[in-house]
């Protein structure tokens, strides 16, 4: 990876890592996360190797687990990773197909994380998770809506950045 590319890539992360820990201040056990719509960005603009991509979603699943007041911070580890590597298939297959292929593979990157995230935390934390909430399904039915807004958020996040900071890279290289 070029030198660029891990400053693109750590900018990203650093900013979602900013929003992310400025949305704590929203009460309840899950909130939104925005660390996912940057890593998805730099993971588009840069077009990683698939190890490359890998290790972007390692060091976002380092970061939410770091801040993260969800019911289990650990899951991050897995679900981003998972988020990044998807993020980088979808883009690909979607690219040069439809305009707006930044925001539907995050879209895509987002569902998929925040899916297994929740599998992992209901895997991970079930008694826990049953002291908040009347059943496992109680819990998956608030927040799967969660995760899809989310996918939203970041989907328009992703594709309303993409063209703008696609344009300040290309400016770059000139």
């Amino acid at each position: 990876m070029k030198s660029q590319h891990i400053a693109i890539a750590g900018i990203l992360l650093a900013s979602g890592a900013i929003v992310r820990y400025l949305s704590l201040v929203i009460p309840g056990p899950i909130v939104s996360n925005l660390v996912i719509a940057f890593y998805c960005l730099a993971i588009i603009l840069i077009v990683p190797a698939l190890g490359e991509a890998l290790g972007i979603g390692i060091v976002a699943g380092i970061i939410c687990a770091l801040i993260s007041h969800s019911v289990f911070p650990p899951a991050n580890l897995i679900s981003e990773p998972v988020g990044a590597l998807v993020c980088l298939g979808a883009f690909l297959a979607l690219r040069g197909r439809i305009a707006i292929a930044p925001g539907l593979a995050t879209f895509i990157a987002t569902a998929a994380s925040g899916s297994m995230f929740v599998i992992i935390a209901i895997l991970g934390v079930a008694p826990v998770i049953l002291t908040k909430y009347a059943s496992i399904g109680a819990f998956a039915a608030v927040t799967i809506p969660i995760v899809i807004g989310t996918a939203v958020v970041n989907a328009v996040i992703a594709q309303a950045l993409y063209i703008p900071a696609s344009r300040a890279l290309t400016r770059g290289q000139e």
